[in-house]
């Protein structure tokens, strides 16, 4: 799961998606044969090769899409096949892991930002640094994408596409109320709590209490903590304290259960994605903070007249964090297969379909040159461009994937802001526990 108004700007926000420049080193793996960006076959002689592919961040419109583009792939590879398994999307990281510690039989699967660090902790994925390095378009990816894929020095996977979040909302409910789109998180809580009215079953804000929970008070405590954050290692502050263990913190915290008592509605404390954006498009919620691939619903779903965007709220500093993150394609360190599964992931990078792809999906397409379509010009993505243009008022962060414990964060941080949310632990307690685990996350990494 990310965009222009002209192909200058775009090139400000699509070739950096706010600049990194963290290039993929040299790694591990057998060299492929590339033969092209479609990795075509020389011909029916070779050897027949079955691939399993697994996705992560599943939907039916998004899995039908990616069936189009393997069957693209075997059309122009007819000694290849590809077997897709496509979980629902509430289970697929746990069925991945399930599988790659099982060892099942998997060569290509999706890899996430949150998930790769546990991954290559494991040694279930291969490097791809000396694949790449023999495959000419890998140049013409944006360097923060090759950021995003790389762990270490290490390329470990291509993205699918980049993710990064923008405010979306209700324009018609804004100017009945006479409101303007909020600039920080107090704005916004306001907003939420004035458009809120459970009568005609109208809340300001699309919370996210299930799966994904910890997005938006990691964001509010890491802009709280603006001038004290690691650039480097965000989740911590420049003392080597967690960014949990502030007075800042408790006011960010008190502000996110403010929003969720009062501006959203009850249920959403266990919604997830769907759910969030289901509201948004049916007419419950006013304002929903997510990436670009909700975009294709919106417009599906919405007048897009309706519909306004506007950059990611900012806290006391007057600025604001950003992330560029993204799930892409990788190798399993154990497939017997590692040439056609690259061949197979060099194939779905590749311009033509990656552009596709981040069509249908709504995200940041990973090749350059898709700064130059038309396509990505669109009004929904006008809040990504003004983001990029403004590099020193919106700070691009890049969530630090190196800890083992990343993937995990989500499930605590969900049940544990649950139980707070609904009065069963203190907010106190709640940031000694997120505390507690990111200082133990740390203590290990540094301990290896």
């Amino acid at each position: 799961m990310a965009v222009k108004r002209t192909a200058k700007a775009l090139s400000g926000t699509v070739a950096g998606v706010m600049l990194f420049s963290v290039l993929a080193g040299c790694g591990g793996g057998d060299k492929t044969d590339t033969a092209g960006s479609g990795g075509a076959s020389s011909g029916g002689t070779e050897k027949q090769v079955k691939l399993r592919m697994i996705e992560s961040l599943t939907s039916p419109d998004r899995t039908a899409y990616l069936n189009e583009m393997i069957a693209r792939f075997q059309s122009q590879n007819p000694n290849i096949t590809v077997e897709l398994i496509s979980p629902p999307f509430d289970q697929a990281d746990n069925k991945i892991k399930t599988m790659l510690a099982a060892k099942q039989d998997l060569d290509v699967l999706e890899v996430r930002d949150l998930t790769v660090s546990e991954f290559v902790n494991n040694s279930y994925i291969e490097p791809l640094n000396e694949y790449a390095a023999s495959w000419p378009e890998y140049s013409s990816i944006t360097d923060v994408s090759k950021s995003v894929g790389s762990l270490n020095d290490k390329l470990y996977f291509i993205p699918n596409g980049m993710y990064q979040r923008q405010l979306f909302y209700r324009a018609d409910w804004f100017q009945e109320a006479g409101l303007t789109p909020p600039t920080n998180y107090e704005e916004l809580v306001d907003s939420a709590i004035k458009l809120t009215d459970p009568s005609k079953n109208r809340y300001g804000f699309s919370f996210r209490g299930g799966s994904g929970a910890n997005s938006v008070p990691d964001a509010i405590i890491q802009n709280y903590n603006f001038d004290q954050i690691d650039h480097e290692d965000p989740n911590f502050l420049k003392d080597g304290k967690t960014m949990f263990s502030t007075p800042e913190a408790k006011q960010a915290l008190e502000l996110y259960v403010k929003l969720f008592k009062e501006g959203s509605p009850k249920d959403s404390i266990n919604w997830g994605f769907s759910e969030q954006v289901q509201a948004f498009t049916s007419g419950v919620t006013a304002m929903l903070l997510q990436d670009p691939d909700t975009i294709p619903s919106l417009k599906e779903k919405m007048d897009v007249n309706a519909v306004g965007t506007a950059p990611m709220p900012k806290g006391p500093s007057g600025k604001s964090f950003v992330f560029a993150g993204g799930a892409g394609w990788g190798v399993t360190s154990y497939s017997p297969n590692k040439e056609a599964a690259f061949k197979l992931v060099q194939f779905l990078s590749s311009p033509e379909e990656n552009t596709g792809f981040a069509k249908a999906t709504g995200l940041i397409p990973i090749h350059a040159s898709a700064s130059e379509d038309p396509f990505f010009q669109d009004t929904m993505y006008k809040s990504l461009l003004e983001m990029g243009d403004k590099p020193e008022e919106f700070v691009n962060l890049k969530a630090n994937t190196k800890y083992p414990g990343t993937g995990k964060w989500g499930q605590v941080a969900m049940e544990t802001g649950q139980a707070m949310l609904l009065g069963n632990a203190s907010i106190d307690d709640t940031l000694k526990k997120w505390d507690e685990f990111w200082a133990n996350e740390r203590e290990n990494y540094n301990a290896k």
